[in-house]
């Protein structure tokens, strides 16, 4: 090989080797450039050099580490960003639930200390009415939320079927230019990877590489979501068991829509909302609406065991939003929910849950198959759960009316009991008069250690009292003979400790003496009869909340859950962060263009130009002088 020819081939490697450099400075600040190098090997025996490749430099094994790193950080970040407003608005001393709970049992002493104090009676309504209208706030406010992430989770849909198809396309284009080339540029290679780091920051992905260097793209739990030159697009979605939850859905092969398990995705923004809807915010809800349901129930069950200044027996004091549920919308059957009330709500839980049926037409509470959601632990029929043979399902504090369609085995029912129930929290009493400060029990009331009454229905018989008589039957038994002015008596055989329904009111007893008596009526309370009132402000210390906390006891707990999630998710994104930032530090050190190194390359390849050309121009001297001599 010639003079000519060694320094023409050392031209050309030293302009590839410019082009490279300047392509590198030039992406310098590109996302998802990858440095590129030029690969110069030796030439034929006769000398010279050649350009053998303009090789990328990326490294598949950091780069999949980086982008699961991303995802979960993704993940953690989401989740942190929405817990910490219900932190916020938890913990927020001024705007919180605890002070206002106190406020009104603070009201409530101070009635009992005046109980036909008009000024009293007026700072129990209005601490009332801010409760009421607090728990309303909250429930709003978190209601908010669940619409917010039903946008979001459409939002990131979109996002996720754009990259996918993106990829795909790309898959598609490389393919061709591998076909046409021989090689496929790296500008396309370049923008897949970037594609496949997005697409990691909105879920948990899988990647295979087929040979050929093909992108397949699946879920965790294989579904597909980019085959080859195909994208599979998802789909947001009203869940079949909750019309106001948006889920996410694909098509199954024979075209249907299925919703995806929302624990298949883990991982991006899009698993952390789901992931933060499921732990805390349909937790937090619940919490709220139980909490409500609590204070009201064991408020107005107090409330109608007294007397207002009219005489009367106590009203709903307050007033709550009932229990929900739905048929799921794919059920064959065609029965439905009539109507949800209230059970005992001692029974009540902070959670939802899932009613299948297991055989046609139910008739016994076997045939049903109740799971808590927030545990998968199932109820067991016949203790947990009951069914009256023909419609009406009882469980967990609710009571589950169908309207007589006909249930199919596997049919599905989502049932709420206390998810939105403070959204209708108001107090009922506007007359000052109205609030039950004085008791319908008269006599020897030390041997009632508690009186309730069911609101609306106590004292139903009407005005005349109940005389009640206790005496000895030994053995710790005790005989109570209830007589009302007219008709028949009730007997009742009860030991200390034990409780009867009368009227609608129930009485329980502590320490029973024989020769004991007891009225039970609406004559004989006056106007400074404060002791209903003294139950009511009792009340704060009773363990309303499923028959084991407090109310403040039960909001404290709810707080703390959820200041304690906020500082683990806290931590953990901390951690993760730390985590994936070396990951990119380790990536920018193989892949990442460094401007002083580049800086450098582009003098040292300058000179090797010039050298080269410094050949040249020698062979081309020599050249000369050889024809010179032939002359």
């Amino acid at each position: 090989m010639s003079m000519f020819s060694i320094g023409l081939s050392g031209l050309n490697a030293a302009q590839n080797a410019l082009n490279t450099t300047s392509n590198n400075i030039s992406n310098v600040y590109t996302p998802g450039y990858n440095r590129e190098l030029t690969i110069l090997t030796e030439g034929n025996s006769a000398g010279g050099v050649k350009v053998s490749d303009i090789q990328r430099q990326f490294d598949r094994y950091v780069a999949d580490q980086l982008n699961d790193a991303t995802s979960t950080s993704s993940a953690l970040e989401t989740y942190q960003t929405q817990v910490s407003q219900i932190d916020n608005l938890l913990a927020d001393d001024g705007a919180g639930l605890s002070p206002l709970m106190q406020d009104l049992f603070s009201a409530m002493s101070d009635l009992s200390g005046s109980p036909s104090d008009p000024a009293a009676r007026q700072g129990v309504l209005g601490a009332a009415d801010t409760l009421s209208a607090q728990v309303r706030s909250f429930d709003a406010y978190l209601q908010d939320m669940q619409t917010g992430i039903n946008a979001k989770i459409g939002d990131e849909v979109t996002q996720i079927n754009n990259t996918t198809k993106q990829l795909a396309t790309l898959n598609r284009e490389i393919v061709l230019a591998e076909a046409k080339n021989g090689e496929a540029p790296n500008s396309l290679l370049n923008q897949r990877d970037k594609l496949v780091n997005d697409l990691s920051e909105r879920l948990n992905i899988k990647l295979n590489i087929q040979d050929g260097g093909t992108y397949n793209v699946t879920l965790s739990n294989g579904q597909p979501l980019v085959a080859g030159t195909r994208g599979f697009q998802l789909e947001a979605i009203s869940s079949t068991a909750d019309p106001q939850r948006t889920v996410v859905g694909y098509k199954d092969s024979g075209g249907n829509m299925v919703e995806l398990n929302e624990d298949r995705i883990t991982g991006g923004s899009l698993g952390g909302l789901l992931n933060f809807r499921t732990e805390t915010l349909d937790k937090t809800q619940n919490q709220i609406g139980q909490l409500a349901v609590s204070l009201v129930s064991g408020f107005n069950e107090q409330h109608a065991a007294g007397i207002d200044l009219d005489g009367n027996v106590g009203g709903a004091f307050f007033s709550i939003g009932s229990p929900r549920a739905y048929a799921h919308t794919d059920n064959e059957g065609t029965g439905d929910v009539a109507s949800t009330t209230f059970g005992d709500t001692s029974n009540l839980l902070a959670t939802d849950y899932e009613i299948r049926v297991n055989n046609d037409n139910p008739a016994a509470a076997s045939d049903f198959t109740i799971t808590r959601k927030d545990s998968g632990e199932e109820l067991a029929a016949g203790s947990d759960f009951t069914f009256n043979g023909s419609d009406e399902l009882t469980f967990g504090g609710v009571v589950i009316t169908f309207d007589g369609g006909s249930l199919l085995q596997g049919d599905r029912f989502e049932a709420q009991p206390v998810r939105r129930a403070g959204r209708d929290m108001q107090t009922e009493i506007s007359d000052l008069d109205k609030i039950a400060a004085g008791s319908i029990l008269n006599g020897d009331t030390e041997v009632v250690e508690s009186i309730t009454g069911e609101p609306g229905n106590a004292l139903a018989s009407g005005d005349a009292p109940w005389s009640l008589s206790v005496s000895d039957a030994g053995g710790g038994n005790f005989d109570i003979v209830a007589t009302p002015d007219t008709g028949a008596a009730q007997n009742f055989s009860v030991q200390s400790g034990d409780e009867i329904t009368l009227d609608g009111v129930t009485l329980t007893f502590g320490n029973l003496k024989d020769g004991q008596t007891l009225s039970l009526g609406l004559n004989g309370a006056g106007t400074g009869d404060n002791r209903n009132a003294i139950a009511l402000q009792d009340l704060q210390d009773s363990e309303l909340v499923a028959g084991s906390a407090t109310l403040n006891g039960s909001y404290a707990s709810m707080v703390s859950d959820v200041g304690n999630r906020t500082n683990i998710v806290q931590v953990n994104l901390e951690a993760q962060s730390g985590l994936t930032e070396q990951l990119r530090g380790v990536q920018q050190s193989e892949s990442g263009v460094n401007l002083d190194e580049e800086a450098a390359n582009l003098i040292r390849f300058q000179q090797y130009y010039q050298a080269n050309s410094k050949v040249i121009q020698t062979a081309s001297t020599v050249f000369d002088t050889i024809l010179g001599l032939r002359t």
